[in-house]
């Protein structure tokens, strides 16, 4: 199994609605808070302590309230050795062809360290920004043609007429290698069979473990019918502390944060959203205006307050290491090999999370290789490779 951090390229704090996002600006709200501006040397640090602790990965978002992915991850591959970046794009802004070509170009100049995930939109409002009308089923029918080039660029040249690309001989100057890896997401009923012809990992929001093993069968069954094989991956938030109590703790924290007019703009905004898996997310907080902390826990150690004033992943992990990574293990046994994390802030969270659950992990025997000596260098991250579950 694979672990991955999360770049906060809106910009990052203490607080849920001050970072992550960018949510209070989409709002028209004030950011509030210690708001840590997305710098290049802010997210570097991030970048490499998530490669000291042995993350895989960082992803990194896209949309009108961050930076470009392509652009600050390519920077970062210069102050890290063998960190991986998910970078997020969406395919109806650019060229396929082009798409392949910047791919191609990343691999070679950052060793190989590019994946990519597919963000097909599922938002109107933020697709008319980038000037794209097509409703939410055309996305999808259009994203499975612009894999198709993608692809086919790749391995030569190329020719494809659909409804929404028509090219010739699409191709690139070398081929990547390694061809970078696809992740994507999505839960509607146009979603699932693009990620069953052409994606590596399927990505979901992180819901009860039930729920999950639910859409992971239905992808595997299209995937099937394909004569393809995926694999899965969660993205989730997470708090972790010593004590079970101290994590809640924090979790109080983060909701006494959070008032009534930030939940009532947040679900009037992403109330209109078209995303299957958005509303999937609001229902998991339906009904909260207020209360105890744990209120919003909806599985053992599964905590929906981050959903509350935040789109996309709106789920945490809440516990000590130990509750935390039983967590893990009831997600795998579900099917899960992939977890994208995130936490507030993202620096602090990294260390929380590597230097406590990793361990555990490892204590378990879930892990293979040394510690990652994160915190005093007693260990060489680069030369253990990531970190990664064998059972």
């Amino acid at each position: 199994m694979r672990f991955h951090w999360f770049l906060p390229t809106s910009g990052d704090g203490r607080a849920i609605i001050g970072g992550g996002h960018g949510l209070r600006r989409g709002y028209g709200l004030p950011v509030t808070g210690a708001f840590r501006p997305p710098s290049i040397d802010y997210l570097g640090q991030i970048a490499r302590s998530a490669e000291q602790l042995g993350f895989e990965a960082v992803l990194t978002p896209t949309g009108t309230w961050c930076e470009d992915a392509w652009l600050v991850t390519a920077a970062l591959t210069q102050v890290t050795t063998r960190l991986k970046f998910l970078v997020a794009f969406r395919p109806g802004v650019l060229s396929p062809t082009l798409a392949a070509q910047m791919a191609a170009t990343y691999q070679r100049i950052s060793g190989g360290r590019l994946l990519l995930n597919i963000v097909t939109g599922g938002e109107g409002a933020e697709q008319r920004r980038f000037g794209d009308h097509l409703d939410k089923v055309e996305r999808y029918a259009r994203t499975d043609e612009f894999l198709s080039v993608v692809r086919g660029a790749w391995d030569g040249l190329f020719d494809f007429q659909g409804t929404y690309y028509d090219v010739e001989e699409a191709t690139v100057a070398e081929r990547p290698d390694p061809l970078p890896e696809l992740y994507f997401g999505g839960s509607s009923a146009a979603a699932g069979p693009v990620a069953a012809r052409h994606v590596d990992v399927y990505l979901t929001w992180g819901e009860p473990p039930a729920q999950v093993a639910e859409k992971l069968e239905w992808v595997r069954s299209l995937a099937a019918q394909e004569g393809r094989t995926l694999r899965f991956g969660v993205r989730l938030h997470v708090i972790t502390r010593d004590t079970s109590s101290a994590a809640w703790a924090e979790a109080g924290r983060l909701l006494d944060q959070i008032d009534a007019e930030d939940i009532e703009a947040a679900r009037a905004v992403l109330g209109r959203s078209d995303s299957v898996g958005q509303k999937r997310m609001l229902a998991l907080s339906k009904g909260f205006r207020g209360g105890a902390v744990r209120d919003l826990e909806i599985h053992p150690g599964l905590w929906a307050g981050v959903g509350l004033v935040r789109g996309g992943a709106g789920t945490s992990l809440v516990g000590s290491h130990a509750e935390v990574a039983d967590l893990i293990e009831e997600y795998a046994s579900v099917g899960v090999s992939e977890f994208v994390l995130s936490g507030y802030p993202h620096l602090e969270e990294a260390y929380w999370f590597g230097e406590g659950v990793l361990p555990e992990l490892r204590r378990r025997g879930l892990l293979g290789g040394p510690a990652a000596g994160a915190a005093n260098g007693t260990a060489d991250p680069a030369a253990e490779g990531p970190v990664r579950l064998t059972a």
